[in-house]
């Protein structure tokens, strides 16, 4: 058998598995300890046709087609009953995020509270109007500045987005990935904005934008990783960029940081795209 692709929600999942054997695909579902579903090709020489089925499915997981072929199937396919030993929705929230990803998130919201207690952060956490300064002990001044956020909204947005997208990566790619999409999104996406605009800017945005980038695009290139982001999420962060660099918002926006962001999380993704799956 081959492996397919991995999810983390077993009921869609299950759903994805009938339709592949409905079509002649034939097909087996695993679930691990963390309740992630592993689907297995058992004709491993129709994988290729197979991967043609899971980017479409990726595209467009809620189609009706998938939930159709699980109703023909009827009482033979696997039911998922509620355990009372689970952990409420804290607890899930916890499971499905990380190490890094759980730190930054922590780092974000701290810097927002403390600058909003009063305590002058953006002198030490910004990036410096002279970038000499980062040759010397400053050198952090090329990364703070994407725990910097000045509206609650901001921190609110960037930080869903970091969470639901940093946590996919971290727990099916592992803490070193998500590190170095961190580091590298938002030190390149700093320096673009400091080109821009100067050094009054800030936020988790840059990296955002590589995220879902690298989310979207290794869904389509390398399906089995088990990332991956609908077409209509990537549209919307696309639209949104276009709508800043056109000034339509009403709103500063650190446009060259999303750019920086995005071609980070692109050129990554496209690196990636033949590298193992981790078990």
């Amino acid at each position: 058998m081959k492996q397919l692709l991995v999810l983390d929600d077993p009921r869609r999942a299950q759903a994805f598995v009938d339709y592949l054997n409905d079509i002649g695909l034939k097909c087996e579902l695993t679930l691990d300890d963390d309740h992630n579903a592993t689907l297995w090709l058992v004709n491993e020489s129709r994988y290729q046709e197979a991967l043609l089925e899971v980017k479409r499915f990726l595209a467009e997981p809620l189609h009706p087609r998938y939930q159709d072929a699980a109703w023909r199937q009827g009482d033979t396919h696997i039911h998922f009953s509620p355990d009372p030993s689970k952990p409420g929705l804290a607890g899930d929230l916890l499971r499905r995020t990380g190490p890094v990803n759980m730190l930054v998130l922590l780092a974000c919201a701290a810097v927002y509270a403390l600058s909003w207690l009063g305590l002058p952060l953006f002198g030490v956490l910004s990036f410096p109007a002279d970038p000499s300064r980062l040759l010397g002990w400053e050198f952090w001044r090329a990364f703070t500045p994407a725990l910097m956020h000045f509206s609650l909204l901001h921190l609110l947005f960037n930080l869903f987005w970091w969470w639901y997208l940093g946590g996919m990566i971290e727990r099916r790619l592992g803490h070193g990935k998500l590190l170095s999409l961190l580091l590298l999104a938002a030190v390149l996406s700093n320096f673009m904005q400091f080109w821009a605009s100067g050094p009054r800017f800030g936020g988790l945005s840059g990296v955002v934008y590589a995220l879902v980038a690298y989310t979207w695009l290794s869904g389509r290139l390398t399906p089995a990783r088990g990332i991956g982001l609908p077409d209509g999420m990537a549209v919307f962060m696309v639209v949104w960029l276009v709508l800043g660099f056109a000034d339509l918002l009403g709103i500063p926006m650190a446009n060259m940081a999303h750019l920086g962001g995005l071609l980070v999380g692109l050129l990554q993704a496209w690196l990636d795209r033949n590298k193992a799956v981790l078990s």
